[in-house]
């Protein structure tokens, strides 16, 4: 690995913390700070979607509901190849009742496989898939309540 690779991966490391504090501050016009506007995803809530409206959307759906949330990221790895790189980090969100600080919580834990590029702007997620492995709690702490179902 040389220089210019440890460089990007620092770089790419950022940028996954910079995305955690934009979804725990509900900075939703930060996210381009992370993402490219042609992003591709699958957040797991049925299938791809694509572009940076449909991301905030997504982002807006489930964490304008609830109150307090941390997102902490970890256990991350990073293959950069040139102006490409592949990241893989666990995930574990916690989220808290909006009007009820005492009240149930709702955990998800799993793993963000992000593929990036190297823009004009810096490094920025071109594809994101998340894969859950375990939620727990009570999901009503992000959901309106015609998501219930």
């Amino acid at each position: 690995m040389d220089f210019q690779q440890l460089c990007d991966e620092r770089e790419i490391h950022r940028g996954l913390a910079i995305f955690a504090r934009i979804l725990d501050n509900k900075a939703w016009d930060r996210l381009g700070e992370v993402f490219a506007e042609d992003i591709a995803f699958d957040y797991g809530a049925g299938g791809e979607q694509r572009g940076m409206a449909a991301l905030r959307a997504n982002m807006q759906r489930f964490l304008d509901q609830c109150g307090p949330s941390q997102h902490l990221l970890g256990s991350i790895m990073v293959d950069v190849e040139g102006d490409k790189a592949t990241s893989r980090a666990y995930v574990q969100a916690r989220h808290q009742r909006a009007d009820d600080p005492a009240g149930a919580i709702f955990d998800s834990c799993g793993e963000y496989v992000d593929r990036w590029e190297r823009r004009q702007e810096g490094w920025r997620i071109v594809r994101r898939d998340a894969i859950w492995a375990i939620h727990s709690g009570d999901p009503a702490v992000i959901m309106a309540q015609d998501q219930l179902g």
